[in-house]
């Protein structure tokens, strides 16, 4: 098992800036992959950005392409999203996820399982 802690969701106006951390631990055999989805009230949760460890690579949806940032520090099994020139649809439950790969099909960011969430951030930014 996997456990995901995340922190640092807050409230905010439109244009200001939040960092996300999410802390992982267990058992990180599988894990290739760890990043950030969001669900805002009525809609379905999408994938925002996700790191994968085996192709250092990240992936990003569209909709925050040049204002959001993931990074990882490998030492602390700790992901990071650095969100920037935060909008009002950006309001959201942010959920941290860890799975066996990720990247995008479609355009829409995945992760392959199995997979472990985070219990959530709320983000909220006000206009």
């Amino acid at each position: 098992q996997v456990q995901l802690a995340e922190s640092g969701g807050g409230s905010v106006q439109a244009g200001g800036s939040l960092r996300l951390s999410c802390a992982a631990s267990g058992n990180m055999g599988s894990v290739n992959c760890m990043g950030w989805f969001r669900q805002a009230p009525g809609k379905e949760r999408e994938g925002v950005a996700v790191f994968s460890n085996g192709y250092r690579s990240t992936y990003y949806a569209d909709s925050v392409k040049g204002r959001f940032t993931i990074f990882r520090d490998a030492a602390k099994n700790t992901v990071y999203l650095v969100t920037n020139n935060l909008k009002p649809e950006d309001t959201a439950m942010y959920y941290c996820v860890a799975g066996t790969f990720c990247g995008t099909v479609d355009g829409t960011v995945v992760v392959g399982p199995p997979k472990y969430w985070g219990q959530g951030t709320q983000v909220t930014v006000s206009s």
